[in-house]
């Protein structure tokens, strides 16, 4: 399912990654738990993940790429749904013991057996097209904002903003199939600060004071997300001076933007002279994370995003399930910065928060 070539770690997590990095953010199970018995947590996200079938099997029924869609659809639906009570009574089934990581891959494995490539394929191409239209205006309310710190956090604000726009949330995903999103109205009816994790100032402080040189971003949705949330935090990032990295899954999931979607994205947002909205875009660099996957094991990216990431000075993994549901508590050897909104009932009670809440975590690591 990942690149063909050869995956390796991180080039920006500590040594030795095997003691010091660990994926999955949220405890699933302990030493002293039974091998052979589910624990609570992970019965809960068993659970998650089971009451997200129906709109999965909704949009592969209207997969029009593939023959036989409804057919097939229902037996990812019947498949799946056999494999979760497995690890149910068994967690040790089907290569578990199950977290957010196996269940996810379980999930994608048995779309792809059964001849599904992308089932979000057209929600996306269609809130693409709508960002875009949108994206000068963001922009332009942007650089409006003459106080530097502020316009940092009216940029973060956008990227919570549009970091709503997730269809691997089931509650989300009926709402959006109802109703649509509106990013403004989004960005404006954020949860009110404090956020449950929330260092905004310290970020703020340290990128007025002295921007960094390079920044590496594990981008997540197509969408309002990628196009007016992370694009115009990177657009501000190229003004300072920077050299921005972003990096994008190599296969489909979910509403994940792909590596050939978010090039196709900067070409339709790009002017003839090739800037955006009047910044220049020489140092703005798309990478191929190797990923195929909603959250990432940094222990395995592809050789591309290693190479580009090797002299960056800030690492920053956006969403829910890249920098909440994984690598929340990562360590790097450089500046990071993990910044989400929180989509699930199950990692608002892990945090203490509450659902739709947003964490902003900012690490600084002391230059020698």
């Amino acid at each position: 399912m990942e690149s063909d070539s050869e995956m390796v770690a991180f080039p920006l997590l500590p040594i030795p990654i095997e003691s010091n990095y660990r994926a999955c953010t949220i405890p699933y199970r302990f030493p002293s738990d039974n091998p052979r018995k589910a624990t609570p947590t992970e019965i809960s996200w068993i659970d998650l993940f089971s009451n997200s079938i129906p709109s999965f099997k909704k949009r592969a029924e209207s997969d029009t790429t593939v023959p036989d869609a409804p057919v097939r659809a229902e037996k990812f639906a019947q498949r799946y749904a056999e494999i979760l009570e497995d690890l149910k009574k068994d967690p040790e089934s089907h290569g578990g013991p199950p977290d957010c990581i196996l269940l996810c891959r379980i999930r994608e494995l048995i779309l792809r057996e059964l001849g599904f490539r992308d089932i979000f394929k057209k929600v996306k191409d269609e809130e693409n097209a709508k960002a875009i239209s949108l994206f000068p205006e963001v922009v332009r309310l942007s650089d409006a904002i003459e106080d530097e710190g502020k316009r940092i956090e009216n940029l973060v604000r956008g990227i919570f903003a549009g970091n709503i726009f997730d269809l691997g949330s089931a509650q989300l995903a009926e709402v959006f199939s109802k109703d649509g999103m509106s990013f403004l109205a989004s960005c404006q009816n954020l949860i009110p600060r404090p956020w449950v994790i929330d260092d905004l100032e310290n970020f703020q402080a340290r990128w007025v004071k002295k921007p960094w040189k390079k920044a590496v971003i594990f981008v997540d949705n197509s969408g309002a997300d990628i196009i007016l949330g992370i694009l115009p935090f990177a657009r501000e990032m190229l003004r300072r001076g920077m050299q921005v990295v972003l990096a994008a899954n190599e296969l489909p999931s979910i509403n994940d933007v792909t590596y050939t979607e978010l090039a196709e994205i900067l070409s339709k947002l790009k002017d003839e002279n090739g800037q955006l909205m009047g910044v220049d875009t020489t140092n703005l660099l798309i990478a191929n994370s190797g990923n195929d996957l909603p959250v990432i094991d940094l222990a395995r990216v592809s050789q591309e995003v290693a190479y580009l990431s090797t002299d960056a000075d800030l690492v920053i993994l956006e969403g829910m399930g890249r920098g909440i549901e994984t690598n929340l508590y990562a360590q790097f050897k450089c500046d990071s910065l993990k910044i989400g909104m929180v989509k699930h009932p199950e990692v608002a009670q892990f945090l203490g928060g509450r659902l739709y809440d947003c964490v902003i975590k900012y690490n600084e690591v002391a230059q020698s």
